[in-house]
């Protein structure tokens, strides 16, 4: 779920939604650059001992090889696994001109991340009458391109057409039409719906709420006093309903930056110093893109894994390093000591907006 868009309704207008998904992106480019990792358990990411799985190909999926994965967990999974340092520049370069290609059949993009992203092509620049044959075009035109594989799901919504990209991956691509979709959506576990994770999904096993149906069996009233403002969204989308918008000006929401320590810390100092290369990058991200945001979180992985995140907003848009390396920094000072020993560092900041925006209202500081 967009973290804006708090819930779906019914719309009027009927639209052709694709989403289009590149099957394991990163891995699939190292694949398709070096052919002696063609066919082999490849993952895109650190080897050594604290490094983590960026992104992981097919071959190593079926040993159960996952993205976010620690490193030597998907080594003991696979033991032949292949890992591949990151190139990101030239994935960026790969995610350009597949963005070509989409601007190719409409200007009504909305990308989700390097490797997918929404097409609104209900009034398409190809006037291709079906949005299955738009899809098709696209793809073929995707691997003629730059010899990479796409999934699409197309649907009269986004919430669907997501759902539907993941039904024929890889390579493939899945229809969603207003007459199927109550049907698909009731049959569906509420874990496999996008927007709902794993602390959502139990709370609403332990509501006796584990498939489409039975969250279509409740009323709003029950959704919304249960999962507050998210309870909306989560009542339209078990009946199918989905009226967001492809939105071709989505701007970035947050940047972030974090870094696995070689050894785990324990001291203020020894955080500090790590602290000060991710607030440059994401003050560096700030300047370029003109950008300023008000709430910063601080990330903190411990020894053992377990993730906390704490944040902080402030009256205004951080207006420059200074402004936000306090915020980064007293939020290290505030939850010091930390109970565990620290394995990784992450700030982010978000609410972000341009740089000339008119002063926002003041938000309160909330942990």
């Amino acid at each position: 779920m967009d973290e804006d868009d708090d819930h779906a309704e019914p719309s009027p207008r009927q639209r052709k939604i694709i989403h289009v998904d590149m099957d394991a992106f990163y891995a699939s480019v190292e694949q398709r650059d070096n052919p002696d990792l063609r066919g082999k358990p490849v993952a895109v990411g650190g080897s050594r001992e604290r490094g983590v799985v960026a992104a992981a190909s097919y071959e190593a999926r079926k040993f159960g090889v996952r993205s976010a994965m620690p490193s030597v967990t998907a080594k003991r999974q696979c033991p032949d696994l292949i890992f591949v340092k990151p190139r990101f520049e030239v994935y960026k370069a790969v995610s350009q001109q597949i963005r070509e290609i989409f601007a190719e059949h409409t200007p009504i993009i909305e990308p989700l991340s390097l490797d997918e992203a929404y097409l609104d092509v209900t009034e398409n620049l190809q006037r291709i009458p079906l949005a299955r044959d738009v899809a098709l075009a696209i793809r073929a035109k995707i691997k003629e391109v730059t010899g990479l594989n796409a999934s699409a799901g197309i649907s009269y919504n986004k919430f669907l057409a997501k759902l539907a990209s993941d039904y024929r991956k890889p390579n493939g691509q899945y229809v969603i039409t207003p007459g199927t979709g109550p049907a698909f959506v009731e049959a569906l576990p509420v874990g496999k719906f996008h927007g709902i994770g794993p602390a959502t999904s139990a709370k609403m096993n332990s509501l006796g709420l584990h498939t489409g149906f039975d969250m279509r069996n409740q009323s709003l009233e029950f959704m919304q006093e249960n999962f507050g403002k998210a309870g909306a969204y989560y009542y339209w989308i078990s009946r199918g309903v989905d009226h967001r918008e492809v939105r071709a000006d989505r701007i970035r929401k947050s940047v972030g930056a974090e870094h696995t320590f070689p050894s785990d810390l324990a001291d203020f100092a020894a955080m500090l110093s790590e602290l000060q290369p991710l607030i440059d990058k994401v003050w560096r991200h700030c300047e370029d893109k003109g950008s300023r945001g008000r709430t910063m979180t601080l990330k903190v992985k411990y020894s053992d894994f377990e993730i906390i995140t704490r944040s902080r907003s402030a009256s205004s848009p951080v207006a420059n390093r200074d402004d936000l390396a306090h915020l980064a920094i007293g939020l290290l000072k505030d939850n010091m000591p930390f109970p565990k020993a620290v394995r990784l560092l992450g700030i982010s900041l978000s609410s972000l907006q341009d740089g000339d925006d008119a002063e926002p209202p003041q938000l309160d500081f909330g942990i």
